[in-house]
């Protein structure tokens, strides 16, 4: 079932499991990721993630997973609890900021792995709670 790899995903997220994320997916998951180009493969997806620790602390709460009939496509909603740690090239100066905002990914399935995940969250919000 599709909703028992976005679980297992979305716990390795919440231990900052890098490797356990990269587990579920296959090997040419396509990442779109929210404001940038889509990055396909793993080992782009690991360079993404460790980018992002060393910029942010994140942890995800009220997850809900949706999983369409068939169990190829899955989505889920969630709230982003995060400090944002070091400057992030382009965005707002990092000060130890903290930020909640709602997010929303969507993925596709194949063979029990994730082969695309999509995420979305505001960030024109992003940028006003942690610039004020």
């Amino acid at each position: 079932m599709s909703t028992d790899t976005l679980a297992r995903y979305f716990d390795a997220f919440n231990r900052h499991d890098i490797e356990g994320m990269l587990e579920c997916l296959s090997d040419d998951v396509a990442h779109h990721v929210n404001e940038g180009e889509v990055r396909v493969g793993r080992e782009k997806f690991r360079a993404f993630c460790q980018h992002m620790a060393r910029c942010y602390d994140e942890h995800l709460t009220d997850i809900v997973l949706f999983s369409a009939e068939g169990g190829t496509r899955g989505a889920a909603e969630y709230i982003v609890n995060g400090s944002y740690l070091q400057t992030d090239e382009g965005l707002p100066e990092a000060a130890g900021q903290t930020y909640k905002l709602p997010a929303g990914s969507f993925f596709s399935l194949e063979g029990g792995k994730i082969s695309r995940v999509v995420t979305y969250y505001n960030l024109a919000d992003w940028i006003r709670q942690v610039s004020s």
